[in-house]
């Protein structure tokens, strides 16, 4: 297996889908901070459903998928360039989580949850909607409703993500869009529904990908187009982390400075150190080019 993102369209109908399988991606994330078993599984599927809605979307930027709740998970953040790159974190409480079972539903871990999803174009102003989450939802659900709400498109998504404490980690999903048509085409999109419904989540992870289009679409005309490879990378870089040091005010950095004798930050994402001393943070605050090292 490999990392794929998979588009395909119907001949016979205008019903458009994307099929994604996560590999070394999933694993990149993974690997970077150590996720509770019954985490992993919500970022796997977050993960998938990001790929298949930017491919959807399709517009030259950044998307961000963020979760907060009040309860065992506070925050949730998942990124897709239109470069098919990806990067992904979370925050939790660790004593709260240890009381769930990896079965436990999104919304018993957030609590109290909001969910948005925002479009950062290379060029132009971000845009962000904030999705409606009800008790009891999937992360396949909620998406679906975003998507019949703001884009006011008929959507269906089909998750799946390894078990968790599995040795192959992997996450995968597929989406089925019925687009816009001069007349009612409900029929076919339905009869194409119908056919994905029976999809299993094993097929998903385990199988290529066009063998898992070929078994449940034989019958009908599909055209794939030549897939593309998401791939895990963090846009951090010493430049940007210096710029958020600038954003705070200087006594407070000076704080930081005289009790730990540098300013030390660490990404979220990849995990990879900054450190900063009073030569660096001086500088900085002067306007002059930060060179120090990354650590």
């Amino acid at each position: 297996m490999k990392d794929i993102l998979e588009r395909f369209l119907f001949d016979q109908a205008p019903v458009r889908g994307e099929l994604v399988q996560l590999d070394a991606t999933y694993k990149e994330v993974l690997a970077r901070h150590q996720y509770p078993l019954v985490l992993q599984r919500i970022i796997g599927e977050l993960m998938a459903a990001s790929a298949l809605l930017s491919a959807m979307l399709k517009f030259d930027g950044t998307l961000i998928m963020q979760m907060h709740g009040t309860g065992a998970v506070q925050l949730i953040v998942i990124e897709f360039t239109s470069d098919r790159t990806m990067r992904a974190t979370a925050r939790w409480d660790a004593e709260k989580i240890q009381t769930y079972g990896p079965g436990s539903s999104l919304a018993e871990l957030l609590g109290r949850g909001r969910f948005m999803i925002t479009l950062d174009p290379t060029v132009g102003e971000a845009y962000q909607g904030v999705v409606g989450m009800e008790r009891g939802q999937s992360v396949a659900q909620i998406i679906e409703h975003y998507m019949a709400t703001s884009e006011q498109l008929e959507t269906r998504l089909w998750l799946a993500c390894s078990e968790p404490g599995s040795d192959n980690k992997m996450a995968a999903g597929m989406m089925l869009q019925k687009m816009p048509a001069q007349s009612d085409e409900t029929q076919s999109y339905e009869h194409l529904v119908t056919l994905a419904e029976t999809v299993k989540p094993e097929e998903l992870l385990e199988l290529p990908a066009r063998e898992v289009l070929y078994r449940l679409f034989h019958e009908d005309s599909v055209r794939v187009f030549d897939p593309t490879t998401p791939r895990f990378a963090c846009s951090c870089s010493r430049h940007r982390v210096a710029g958020m040091i600038k954003l705070m005010e200087r006594d407070e950095v000076d704080e930081v400075l005289a009790e730990r004798g540098n300013v030390h930050i660490v990404c979220d994402f990849c995990g990879k150190e900054y450190e900063f001393d009073a030569v660096d943070i001086g500088a900085l605050y002067a306007g002059s080019p930060e060179t120090g090292s990354v650590h």
